[in-house]
């Protein structure tokens, strides 16, 4: 019987500890690291030969959306492409459990705009065996896996279970019977392998109320008490476990920030910051915020930031667009079906409205939004052109624009929104803090207008490669070992002897991300936006080859980790 399953030969060890790289064997035995050094081929079932090859952990994606997706799914792309192993579902406090037989379907449709999933894919690709939490674990845990997946308790869901669908979504504070509930609700999600909660906090009247329910009003958690997050926050704290992940804007920064270290004071617990995010027109912004979490450091206070550091753009049409929602005008103009929206949009009455409130996109005005995809040959003259040159060219203001040349084309032109790190010395900034995390890559949601699950590949080409703005070293453990610790993914993160085997081994100086492509691949027939990468010669999870020279094998090793830990 041979020694190891396999053994990756001659590589270049980057270990995500922090270390210097090293020339190394690795030799894996029941889906962990038995041995680094000089390892005898002949003492493997299999030899992959790295000779040139960085080898180094397993990304670590901690904001995703694949809680419907890796039904469907098993490899949960884009991550898993971009040499992700694990990730984390269950997000901003959406999710689909605990949820009665007759509120699936609602579910499902407040999923459609919050995070862009597309109803009929839902529909038709959830199983839905499952009512409470604990047994929408026992569902994931059978769905064949090929990336390690930790699980969130989404606090939404709690929310509408013990207070219904209006009450939840009324803003009203909750009884002490019903805070009660929720707590019992919560202590048998984690019970059942849950890592800690999460919410998504975008308060209506904030300045930033975006990603709303699929009719335009606020989600649960957005009209969400304090005193809720403080009774989940209370749990964690009699547990000494468990991490929390929010998304919290109200307007007051000084409150927002106050309120994070409250929620990490009082559970003891790390609380997981979204986002940190530069704005070009605007850096005042970021830069305050990198103070801010410096201060937490230095206080002992355990708030961690997670950084949008892909510069991943948007491209969309008005079939599905949903970011605009922090805009009244234009969140009424783009909700209901695409008739309806086409009638709204296309209402001369409503455009001054629509002119007054031009949404901020990520870089700047509306105005420098991209016209990328004219469907008619009328329009074709357009194409690459800002709709700000193309409103000087026509004599027409930007909106009119936009909105005309959308309505005439039922809603499919398709425009493109400039990614938010458009500057490189803002990128540079929230790199250079040692402690934010990469990420935000939204995997599984906004399908059809982002691609930011390719961030770890982009990270090591632009950030380390090109700019040189920090090691390789620094890299994989920011992309790696941070965020298992962070998040709780138990011995995962690093190359040690008796990890678990999640490793990948790639060609430094052939690494890329592909171009973009639109592939029909989801249930349905529904399509997405996609980026492949390419120069990852073998990605292992829990020590299996999941995916060899760029392309899946099909093989399933990936683990529900409940509690951070793996079954076995």
């Amino acid at each position: 019987m041979a020694k190891y399953d396999r053994v990756l030969k001659g590589g270049m060890v980057v270990d995500g500890t922090r270390a210097p790289r090293y020339r190394a064997d690795i030799g894996v035995k029941d889906g962990r690291i038995a041995e680094i050094g000089q390892i005898d081929p002949a003492d493997a079932e299999e030899t992959l030969d790295v000779f040139g090859l960085i080898v180094a952990p397993g990304f670590i994606d901690l904001h995703t959306h694949y809680d419907a997706q890796v039904f469907w799914d098993p490899y949960c792309t884009l991550s898993s492409w971009h040499g992700i192993t694990s990730v984390a579902i269950g997000n901003c406090g959406f999710g689909f459990a605990p949820v009665r037989p007759e509120m699936r379907e609602r579910a499902m449709l407040s999923m459609t705009r919050v995070e862009a999933i597309p109803l009929a894919s839902m529909q038709a690709g959830m199983p839905w065996d499952w009512v409470s939490f604990p047994e929408f674990l026992d569902s994931v845990e059978r769905t064949p896996k090929a990336v390690n997946i930790l699980p969130y308790v989404p606090v939404g869901p709690m929310l509408i279970w013990v207070m219904g669908l209006e009450g939840a979504k009324a803003g009203r504070m909750p009884t002490d019977a019903e805070h009660a509930e929720l707590q019992r609700l919560f202590r048998e999600a984690l019970d059942a392998g849950g890592c800690g909660w999460s919410a998504q906090r975008m308060l209506p009247d904030g300045p930033a109320a975006v990603q709303r329910d699929f009719d335009g009003s606020p989600m649960p958690t957005d009209v969400m008490h304090d005193e809720t997050c403080r009774v989940f926050a209370r749990v964690l704290a009699e547990r000494n476990a468990g991490v929390m992940q929010m998304l919290l804007v109200s307007g007051d920064n000084r409150r927002d920030q106050a309120f994070y270290e409250e929620m990490a004071e009082l559970s003891g617990r790390p609380m997981i910051m979204n986002v940190v995010q530069a704005f070009d027109h605007r850096p005042e912004i970021h830069r305050r915020v990198l103070r801010w979490l410096q201060s937490c450091r230095e206080r002992g206070i355990r708030v961690v930031g997670q950084g949008l550091t892909t510069d991943a753009g948007f491209g969309f049409t008005f079939v599905d667009w949903n970011l605009f929602d922090d805009s009244e005008p234009w969140r009424e103009a783009t909700t209901g079906t695409v008739e309806e929206r086409k009638a709204k949009l296309g209402d001369p009455a409503r455009r001054q409205a629509l002119k007054d409130q031009m949404p901020i996109t990520a870089t700047g005005p509306l105005d420098g939004i991209v016209i990328v995809g004219p469907r008619l040959a009328k329009n074709q003259q357009w194409l690459d052109h800002t709709l700000a040159l193309a409103g000087q060219k026509m004599g027409k203001h930007p909106v009119d624009v936009m909105l005309d040349m959308a309505v005439e084309e039922d809603l499919e032109t398709e425009f493109f929104a400039a990614p938010p790190n458009g500057k490189i010395e803002h990128l540079r900034e929230i790199v250079a803090d040692p402690y934010v995390l990469f990420g935000v890559s939204d995997g599984g949601a906004h399908t059809k207008f982002l691609t930011a699950g390719r961030y770890p590949t982009e990270t090591i080409c632009k950030v380390v490669r090109q700019h040189g703005m920090i090691s390789l070293e620094e890299a994989h453990w920011r992309l790696s070992a941070l965020p298992a610790q962070v998040a709780g993914f138990e011995g995962r993160g690093v190359l040690i002897k008796g990890a678990p085997a999640d490793i990948i081994a790639y060609d430094f100086d052939r690494l890329e991300v592909l171009k973009e492509e639109i592939v029909h691949d989801l249930p349905a027939g529904e399509w997405r936006r996609i980026q492949r990468a390419s120069g990852y010669r073998f990605v292992l999870v829990n020590g299996e080859v999941t995916i060899r020279d760029d392309r899946p094998t099909n093989t399933f090793s990936g683990e529900l980790l409940r509690h951070g830990r793996a079954a076995s």
